[in-house]
């Protein structure tokens, strides 16, 4: 990864002089932004000394509780790193009411080595291997989301919120026009934020339920940067969310009864020529397509506890609700996980539709690209592509379908080891653990729904 220069700072600075506050952050194993708000005179020295930030930040679990296990407290006196901005990040943070911009950091060791937990460095590990081998993957996330009603977020009976003309969204309704003109105002100063952020937001859509929506960024030639427009879009979104007094969530699942919301991966590899070997039309498939596809269904159990991060997460994974039950693929089918998609051939791509919106973007594309390594590394041959509906072929789930047995598999996985980094693999799944531990040991309100009474 390249470090920034003084120079983009000084040159954002002269430019937006009005300047008030600068937002930096790096993103934890889990997914959260944490960091600190700097003063613009903080700006520069930061570039040029890195801003120093506690090791033990890498070691939190969602709720911001230090994990122990993770040898990063205590052992190491909680002591600071060096955090230093990622080139290309620094940009606006257009919704606040002061003028306010933002920087993503990455975590580096005081001898400069990369921070082993740091989930930049363990993506920048797999790309690095899939270069060495002179291919490029070339990458655009998209990230489903809902809108809530604020006064209910917290209740545990969310609702969709009331739009400004008075009307809520109550049913299904895929790709319902009216409900992109009634969150209009929202929608339009999402678009607005992402141009002023140099962020490729594109096509959107209403999704299947009340409430969701989809905006897809178009896709990069650097891998890194896809992960990085999916944190910095997730941000602008809830942002704005909350001027417009909505709450924006990528939990997986806030409903029962309705889709959860994915992050959909697209992705091809490009040679040194900027050639899509993935190009093709029809049923025959590339060879390097042929064997991301095997690669990707061989090591999808293994890596679920990435793709499906919470215990939220295997909510998503029911019967007809396009979420996989099992590794397979197929033509342009959104009933199964590996989805090869039509088009002109030069754009032929593949879509992994696994990941729930709440995963880590730097850790599920580094598994999705380690999977798609390993599979030509090892020439892994795929299975028979699947015809029509996925999910009437499958007679039980063969993938990880809850936490703790997702857990147990990543943990045996030698091949996420490989690529991701034995510590970052070891820091992130002793993370994962405790919250599971801690989860489980909670005591809900369906606890005594169920249990009070009838036990």
């Amino acid at each position: 990864m390249t470090r920034a220069s003084e120079s983009e700072a000084a040159e954002f600075l002269a430019a937006h002089p009005d300047t008030v506050q600068i937002q930096a952050f790096l993103t934890d194993p889990s997914g959260v932004a944490r960091g600190k708000v700097l003063r613009p005179e903080e700006l520069l020295p930061a570039y040029r000394d890195g801003r120093p930030l506690p090791c033990s930040i890498q070691s939190l679990d969602m709720l911001g509780a230090d994990v122990l296990e993770t040898g990063l407290v205590w052992e190491e006196g909680d002591s600071d790193r060096p955090c230093y901005p990622v080139a290309g990040t620094l940009t606006h943070a257009p919704w606040h009411d002061v003028p306010t911009a933002q920087l993503i950091l990455a975590s580096y060791e005081r001898d400069g080595s990369p921070t082993p937990a740091d989930p930049r460095h363990a993506l920048a590990r797999t790309v690095a291997a899939l270069e060495a081998k002179g291919l490029v993957p070339v990458v655009a996330i998209e990230l489903e989301f809902y809108l809530i009603d604020p006064d209910v977020a917290l209740s545990g009976k969310p609702k969709p919120p009331t739009a400004p003309n008075g009307f809520s969204p109550a049913h299904l309704q895929a790709y319902l026009m009216q409900d992109l003109e009634d969150f209009a105002p929202f929608l339009n100063e999402v678009f607005a934020g992402a141009k002023k952020m140099g962020l490729p937001a594109r096509t959107l859509i209403s999704e299947y339920a009340p409430g969701q929506f989809e905006i897809v960024l178009a896709h990069r030639a650097d891998a890194m940067r896809a992960a990085d427009d999916a944190i910095l879009y997730k941000r602008l979104v809830k942002g704005v969310a909350d001027r417009h007094g909505y709450v924006a969530t990528f939990m997986a699942k806030p409903y029962a009864e309705t889709s959860g919301s994915g992050m959909h991966v697209h992705v091809s590899l490009a040679d040194e020529e900027h050639e899509n070997l993935f190009a093709g039309n029809g049923i025959e498939l590339t060879h390097h397509l042929r064997h991301a596809i095997g690669g990707l269904e061989a090591t999808m159990a293994e890596s679920m506890a990435i793709f499906a991060p919470n215990a939220n997460s295997f909510r998503r994974f029911r019967r007809n609700t396009y979420a996989p039950l099992n590794p397979a693929w197929a033509f342009d089918n959104r009933s199964v996980p590996l989805r090869i998609t039509a088009g002109k051939p030069e754009t032929r791509h593949l879509e992994h539709r696994v990941c729930g919106a709440d995963a880590n973007p730097y850790v599920a594309l580094a598994a999705v690209l380690a999977g798609i390594a390993t599979g030509i590394e090892n020439e892994i041959e795929p299975s028979a592509p699947v015809t029509g509906d996925g999910y009437r072929h499958e007679q039980e789930a063969t993938l990880p379908m809850n936490w703790w047995k997702a857990l147990e598999a990543a943990r045996s996985s030698a091949f996420l080891s490989e690529y991701l980094g034995k510590e970052f693999m070891n820091i992130f799944l002793t993370i994962k653990e405790a919250e599971c531990d801690r989860f489980f040991a909670a005591i809900s309100d369906l606890d005594f729904a169920w249990y009070l009474r009838n036990a």
